[in-house]
């Protein structure tokens, strides 16, 4: 008797993005001293991460419009939403406010990352009748972000 063996493609499971990316799967981690990162838990939503450059007014008195050029990247406040469950939220408290810098590390499906740096804060979202709690974790960002590519695999 001849046994067939159930090939899997593992390729078919690996994340494509040539046709848009779905952010199931995405996480945060944070670390005290960038080597060793902890994933939180409950991560709900994630904010635009990255860096409006500052305009510069370049203008002089022969123009006749406003020229500018870009100036230093300008990187806001992160807030990242989180359902609270109890251990992410008491994990966190002790280290919000306390002004040191922590290492953050976002992982998208596809494999990229984008690392910064920055002290933050959490606060309790408002609570409702039939609603889940929540939580939010603000950064401060000081240094960063910064976009790593996804390995290509090969």
């Amino acid at each position: 008797m001849l046994k067939v063996k159930n090939l899997i493609d593992l390729q078919r499971f690996a994340a494509d993005a040539s046709a848009g990316l779905v952010a199931t799967g995405t996480k945060l981690e944070m670390s005290a001293d960038g080597t060793a990162f902890t994933e939180i838990a409950g991560i709900k939503t994630i904010p635009d991460i990255g860096a409006d450059p500052e305009t510069v007014d370049v203008t002089d008195l022969a123009d006749t419009k406003k020229k500018s050029v870009a100036g230093i990247e300008n990187t806001q406040n992160l807030a990242l939403a989180c359902v609270y469950k109890g251990e992410n939220f008491t994990d966190l408290i002790a280290k919000s406010g306390d002004g040191k810098q922590y290492h953050w590390k976002v992982t998208y499906p596809d494999g990229m990352t984008a690392t910064f740096q920055g002290s933050f804060t959490i606060k309790i979202g408002n609570v409702a009748v039939n609603g889940a709690m929540d939580f939010t974790i603000t950064v401060v960002v000081s240094d960063g972000p910064d976009f790593t590519a996804p390995s290509s695999g090969q």
